[in-house]
């Protein structure tokens, strides 16, 4: 009779519960995600759930706006533009204004130097700390409106109750319900990815292994993409990069290259790391010709050229992926492009990213957050929304130099994307303005004065005529 009395119905009945929880799970991820990723469809069902969410975050904004009229509280609101109103003028119009303003003497009379020029750098030095436009580039962007995300806007403050409850269940769906899906979905794709990139590494080179390499790819970013609920409008698809051809794109997240590989296939460039992207860098070499660096070889600009050429040169290769911003910016501005994969004389195919931040900030503040912090922040986000346009291809003109290039290119993804073309380096995220930004205005300035000291001896007629 022992066995028997140890014997519970319940714990018979909730290992059936669970295991049948765990089948409807799977099938559903099988069915509505996993199958149609694989396929490339869509049944529609995000499109539906991004409406649905705007829907909401309007009436929580007006929840919001109502309370703090109601109560007598001040609403905090971004800047949507620049905090001084500065017009396009050069150095040597803005000094000789304000020593028009300063002296009543005439212009041509005055020295070469004035006292009156150095208030022209202390406004410029006031404006540059009050109105950075660089340092701003580098953290999340405000919202005007509020997500029911509490990291998202800075007045979630004033809540009444019943928004308060909903924000409360939007913590519990988002944690609860699409944080465990997501992060099953990656571990998915990621594992799949690795496993069968592996697998195809063991066929003959040709054709079969190319067609089989591109569909694992594609099929693997796709179920990484709906990971991040990610919700992607793809714009003149006939300009996509072909092979033989640099695809060069503004750069906001890791993702990025999810987002892109997601609609075709690419070789990537990159360092070689340790843990866990090793291994998936491994194991994606073996069936795609991607462009792993070891860490020494990364500085040698001539090796990664040819690096690069050699493989443009092979038009039955993937077109090469680059960010030439060398870092991610909050998609409010397009920074300057590094001027090495434009050196390679090859085709360069622009592509525009932009990202709608209601339903979730796809920018990643490194110096802030690790990798695996900014995942999960993905992943509890509402949805990843963005917009892709694919530019006509360009090439080098006759007489143009690889900086001229880049920043032609560079132009023109930012006219298409919305973004603001930024001359700066991406690289004052982490270091000092180089010397050379400070020569620069040094050299201007100095022009300026030994230009007007030539112009009066021109002026000034020889002493033999004055005879």
């Amino acid at each position: 009779m022992g066995p028997f009395l140890d014997f519970n119905p319940f714990d018979n009945l909730l290992c059936i519960l669970l295991g049948i929880s765990f089948t409807v799970w799977f099938t559903l991820l099988l069915v509505f995600i996993i199958v149609p990723a694989i396929f490339g469809v869509s049944f529609g069902i995000r499109r539906l759930y991004m409406k649905t969410l705007l829907k909401i975050f309007e009436w929580a904004t007006h929840r919001i706006e109502r309370g703090a009229k109601d109560n007598n509280h001040l609403l905090y609101k971004p800047y949507s533009n620049a905090i001084i109103a500065k017009e396009p003028t050069s150095l040597e119009e803005e000094i000789n204004e304000i020593r028009r303003r300063g002296s009543n003497r005439d212009l041509d009379s005055a020295s070469e130097f004035e006292m009156s020029d150095i208030f022209y750098f202390c406004r410029r030095g006031v404006e540059s700390i009050m109105d950075d436009e660089v340092t701003k580039r580098f953290s999340a962007e405000e919202l005007e409106s509020w997500n029911l995300l509490t990291r998202s806007n800075y007045n979630f403050q004033h809540i009444s109750l019943r928004l308060t409850v909903l924000w409360g269940l939007g913590v519990v769906i988002r944690y609860g319900f699409l944080l465990p899906l997501r992060v099953t979905l990656a571990f998915t794709g990621v594992g799949l990815l690795v496993v069968l990139t592996s697998i195809i590494g063991f066929l003959p080179n040709g054709r079969m292994k190319n067609f089989f390499s591109e569909q694992v790819h594609l099929m693997c970013y796709r179920i990484c993409v709906r990971a991040l609920t990610a919700i992607i409008t793809y714009h003149d698809s006939e300009n996509k990069p072909k092979n033989g051809g640099i695809c060069v794109a503004n750069h906001t997240s890791p993702i990025d290259v999810i987002i892109l590989a997601s609609d075709g296939c690419y070789a990537m460039v990159g360092q070689i790391h340790g843990g866990l992207m090793g291994v998936i860098q491994k194991s994606m070499v073996k069936a795609c010709p991607h462009i792993w660096f070891e860490r020494s070889e990364v500085k040698d600009r001539h090796l990664v050229a040819k690096r690069l050429s050699d493989h443009v040169e092979d038009t039955t290769k993937l077109p090469i992926l680059i960010f030439p911003e060398g870092t991610c910016i909050n998609n409010t501005s397009v920074m300057m492009f590094k001027k090495g994969s434009f050196e390679i004389g090859s085709t360069v195919y622009p592509v525009a990213i932009k990202y709608d931040p209601r339903f979730g900030d796809a920018f990643w503040n490194s110096s802030q957050f690790g990798m695996v912090n900014y995942l999960l922040r993905m992943m509890s986000s509402w949805a990843i929304v963005c917009s892709v346009w694919y530019l006509p291809p360009m090439t080098r003109e006759e007489g143009e130099d690889a900086v001229q290039f880049a920043s032609r290119v560079k132009a023109a993804i930012a006219r298409q994307g919305g973004l603001v073309d930024l001359l700066w380096d991406g690289g004052l995220k982490r270091g000092k303005v180089k010397d050379t930004f400070k020569e620069e205005q040094q050299k201007l300035y100095s022009k300026m004065l030994v230009g007007t000291q030539e112009d009066r001896s021109l002026d000034t007629p020889p002493s033999s005529h004055l005879n």
